[in-house]
């Protein structure tokens, strides 16, 4: 599995645990706001991934 596939997979397990951590919670409780940034990171590497691919061509 590629780096990207991967990366694509711990976000799709990122979504749906931020999902269920947040049904009955506030947007500002603490249990969202760590998941939300949790997603956020993994994003950030996902498109940082994708910049360099499209940097050397392979994208």
């Amino acid at each position: 599995m590629s780096e990207l596939e991967g990366l694509i997979k711990q976000i799709e397990g990122l979504r749906l645990s931020m999902i269920k951590v947040k049904e009955g919670k506030s947007h500002t409780d603490s249990e969202v706001v760590a998941a939300c940034q949790e997603l956020d990171a993994a994003l950030d590497r996902y498109q940082g991934i994708l910049m360099r691919m499209k940097k050397s061509g392979k994208f």
